[in-house]
Parts: C-alpha cells; structure tokens; sequence
C-alpha cells in the first residue's frame, strides 16, 4: 500500500515537471500557439462545412480553412499595419520638422471660447505659455528619442514576425485537421467529471468567441467610422486615428469616446464649430449606437461578464501580455469565475 502511493506521488510529481518543462520550451511562442486556437475556433463552423463537402479529404479541407483565414484576417491586417506604420513615421516627421506654437494655439482658442471657459483655465494655472511651450518641446523631444530606435526594433523584429506567423499557420493547420480528435482525448485525460469538462471547454470556445467576434468586429465597425468620420473632416491622420478609436474600443466604459469628445471639444475650442458639432452627431448617433446595436446578437448572453470585470481583467492582460492580452485577460477571468461557479455547485462535484 505504502509503495502504492509512492508510485502515484512520483507519478503526479513527473506529470507536473514534464508540464512545467513543456510549457517553458513553447513559451517563446506561445503568441502563435493563441491566435492558432483563436483562429480554428472561429473558423471551425466554416471548416466543418468545408470538412462535410469533401468527405474524407482532411487535409484539403483543412488547406483550404487555413487559406481563407489568411485572405480574410492576416493579408487585411498586414494592409493596415503597413499604413499605419507608414502613418505614423509621417506623423513622426511633421512633429519633428514643425515647431508647434502653444501662444497662437492658446489666443485661437481664448478668442473662440466663452468666459467662463476662459476663468476656468485660469483658475487652474498651468503655468505661462513660455513654460507650457517648453514643457511640449521637451516631451517632444523626449518621444522622438524613443521612437527611433522602437521603429529600428521593428524593422529587425520582421524575421521574428514571419517566423512566429509560419509556426501559427502550421499548427492551425492541424488543428483544423486533427481538432476533434484533439477535443476527444482532453476530455478522456481531463481528471474532471464529463460535465464539468464540457462545462469548462464549453465556456473557453464560447469566451474566445465573444472576445473575438463580438467585440473586434464592434471595434473594428466603430475604428473604420471613425476613420472615415475624421477623414471627411479633413482631420489629419484619419486611418491612425480610426485604429487608435478601434483599440479604444475594446476596453468597455471608455470606448471610442476616448478619441473622439477630445478631438471635438478641440475643434469647438479652435473655432470650427461645423465641424466639431458635425464629429460629435458622429460620435453620438452613429458611433456610439454601433455598440449597442451589435453587441446583444454578437456576443449573446451566455459568454458575457459583468463591463468592470472585462474592463479589469483586460487592462490587466494587456498590462503583463501586450496585445494578446485582451483576449487572455477576459479568458482568464471567465475560467476562474467558471471554476468557482462549479466549485459552489455541490452537485457538479464526482
């Protein structure tokens, strides 16, 4: 009996090392790893049509689900990184090249601004135009040390991106191909009951989508309105300022408001009332409705969390991952909220 138990404790021992030990070796590419999963949980519907038309060909059906997650995800948003990028290094010469004068800025602005306004800015006392001016300069300077060698990172980076774009295509491949075997043998090595396996792969598909579908589709929706909004207002940077709105997006309460009340108040205070007025009727009507509009048939109720989680557990993902934590993040939380419904439920329980 006693050697019993020192098998099975040597078992759970070498099981947790060898885990452990997996996890580390992939973990340099565990961004390929999640946007696989990401990508063959939202395109299974589509694969499995694809999978039912061709019969036992699983390897065609399988190419053929990868190819149109390149044509429809990665070629669209290879498109806009490079614009953006392309953007930004304009942007980044024009602040470079330009001296922008915050004494004629502040009189355009007092000449079109009521008093009270005016009392206000006042009253808090920023300091005088001199040193505002030389506050701007040397933040300024400041972010153009930074950006040029974050820009010369990124051309060298370039041979990484592809890499880790070729490991994601591979292995979405397979899990395309080999996906429900997958899902058959975690649920036989899974040490849950049948009910709370089902229950916790059920919730992690039903997160992934939602995070995905619901709220990047609402963001990608309310990012392009805005683009055009600001384009057709002569705003410059139109296409950075729409995927800045699109990223704003993602994180509930704040939203794309985040861009757009500031860049109207700027435009009522700089005296272009017509168009300050005409970005907020945007913002308000069209915007701000698309959220609401989109989000009930998108998401659907049975994956969606309480805003001040998602917004929490995002801001947290996105603190520790980057950009992958903004579905981590969420993911995590719904698991753990998920656990510890389960753990409540004394009749889930083997």
């Amino acid at each position: 009996m006693q050697e019993r138990r020192i098998q099975q404790a040597s078992f759970v021992v070498l099981l947790v090392l060898s885990s452990i030990a997996f996890i580390w070796l992939i973990f340099p590419f565990y961004s390929a790893i999640l946007w696989a999963v990401v990508l063959a949980i939202l395109f299974h519907p589509f694969h499995r049509a694809v999978s039912l038309r061709l019969h036992a060909h699983r390897n065609i059906a399988a190419g053929i689900s990868v190819l149109v997650c390149v044509f429809v995800v990665l070629v669209p948003a290879a498109f806009v990184f490079t614009a953006v990028a392309r953007e930004i290094s304009s942007l980044y010469e024009w602040l470079s090249s330009n001296n922008i004068d915050l004494a004629s800025l502040e009189e355009r602005i007092r000449a079109a601004s009521p008093s009270f306004i005016i009392e206000a800015f006042d009253h808090i006392r920023l300091g005088s135009v001199d040193e505002l001016q030389e506050r701007f300069n040397s933040i300024l300077g400041q972010v153009t040390q930074w950006a040029a060698p974050q820009a010369l990172g990124i051309g060298q980076g370039a041979a990484q991106i592809i890499i880790v774009g070729g490991v994601m295509l591979y292995l979405l491949f397979f899990l395309f191909r080999d996906g429900a075997r997958l899902s058959v043998a975690i649920r036989k090595a899974s040490p849950l009951t049948d009910q709370q396996t089902d229950r916790f792969l059920r919730k992690f598909s039903d997160v992934i989508t939602a995070t995905v579908k619901g709220n990047v589709v609402i963001a990608l929706i309310q990012g392009t309105i805005g683009g055009i909004v600001f384009w057709l207002l002569g705003i410059n940077g139109a296409l950075l300022w729409g995927v800045v709105m699109a990223l704003f997006s993602l994180l509930p309460v704040v939203g794309a408001a985040a861009v757009w009340v500031p860049a109207s108040g700027y435009l009522l205070l700089s005296g272009e009332f017509a168009k300050g007025l005409a970005l907020i009727a945007a913002g308000v009507l069209v915007i701000g409705l698309v959220d609401n509009l989109l989000r009930p048939p998108l998401v659907g109720k049975g994956a969606r969390m309480p805003d001040y989680v998602v917004l929490i557990s995002t801001l947290g993902g996105i603190t520790l991952l980057g950009v992958n934590g903004f579905i981590v993040g969420p993911l995590i939380a719904a698991l753990f909220i998920t656990v510890w419904s389960m753990a409540s439920d004394r009749s889930s329980w083997p």
